[in-house]
């Protein structure tokens, strides 16, 4: 059973205040929050009063001996935006400074060649019947699904029937990463697909099934993400293609997506300070930095368009290091 949180000290409705504001703003705030009713405790559990916010303070809550350095970091930038916040309401507060470094890995994810994506799609095409499972029927519209639209695996599992508009081939990816909706064109190949899918699959189906259900001890429900990389193993095991540290993983179908548009795009002669914004838009990109980080990717891996794109759109290209921060 769900339990609700009791807020308790001075802060408490300035905090409750503040998590609602970055709420309307599309943000999901769950790990902030978590921290913020810590701080809560903290604050009460210590007897300050009102709406205080000292260095000592601030300083004892975030550097925890017992916490990791990505939480102190997180604790930092919160109490940081947490006191800006109340600063700018007229409180006089402490500002905490955001000092601790990270070490985050870069991450080359696996692109899959063209010849690994036949032998994928074969295996899955000609898997074993499973028995009280709907994978032969569903893994071979799911994982076309995600290869031919680059949505993320946790948003292709929660589309419901009504979500997919047969008609006119135009999928509605709701409340995903960041909080935001967005439409998502289907080339004709994979609305023709899903049209048959539906149709005969989900013949009987109510508007509110999960497109890409799941069949657990006799239940329909909606599938696992778990139950997709599960299988997605499955499959590269079939088609003989290695699993390394860096994939090939379901989300690499995600990362392919990208990397062949922006590869055709740049040998088409295309602009693409035009069209990266419709890539950032359709791929749910919440800022320009994951985008830029498949251009580089795309020039790295395809070594004879390196020289096309940094002659003509250097600009964009970032330099250096860039560290994947994209799901």
């Amino acid at each position: 059973m769900k339990t609700f949180y009791k807020w308790k000290s001075g802060i408490a409705e300035a905090a409750q205040n503040y998590i609602t504001l970055k709420r309307q703003c599309g943000m999901k705030y769950g790990v902030q929050e978590r921290y913020l009713r810590q701080f809560d405790t903290f604050h009460y559990n210590n007897g300050f009063e009102g709406i205080t916010l000292t260095k000592e303070m601030v300083n004892d809550f975030i550097y925890d001996h017992n916490e990791r350095p990505v939480s102190h970091h997180n604790k930092e930038v919160l109490m940081r935006d947490f006191a800006i916040y109340l600063a700018d309401r007229g409180h006089h507060v402490y500002v905490a400074k955001v000092k601790t470094q990270l070490i985050r890995r870069k991450f080359i994810p696996h692109i899959c060649t063209d010849d690994e994506i036949r032998r994928l799609f074969r295996a899955i095409d000609n898997y074993p019947q499973a028995r009280r499972s709907y994978r032969n029927t569903v893994d071979p519209v799911l994982f076309r699904f995600l290869y031919g639209t680059g949505v993320r695996i946790s948003e292709a599992v929660n589309l419901v029937l009504n979500d997919i508009n047969v008609e006119s081939g135009i999928v509605t990816i709701r409340a995903a990463k960041n909080m935001k909706d967005r439409l998502l064109p289907m080339a004709d190949s994979l609305t023709r697909r899903i049209i048959i899918f539906v149709n005969g699959f989900h013949r009987y189906s109510d508007n509110k099934m999960w497109l890409f259900p799941s069949l657990n001890n006799g239940k329909i429900g909606r599938m696992d993400k778990t139950t997709a990389y599960t299988h997605f193993r499955d499959y590269l095991l079939m088609a003989d293609i290695p699993h390394t540290a860096v994939g090939p993983r379901v989300h690499s179908l995600r990362h392919g997506f990208a990397v062949k548009c922006l590869k055709k795009w740049v040998l088409d002669g295309n602009d693409l300070t035009v069209l990266l914004p419709y890539l950032s838009a359709y791929m749910g990109h919440s800022n320009f930095r994951a985008t830029q980080y498949y251009l580089r990717l795309t020039s790295d891996l395809y070594p004879e368009i390196v020289r096309r794109v940094e002659a003509e759109f250097g600009y964009v290209v970032p330099e250096g290091g860039v560290i994947y921060d994209e799901s």
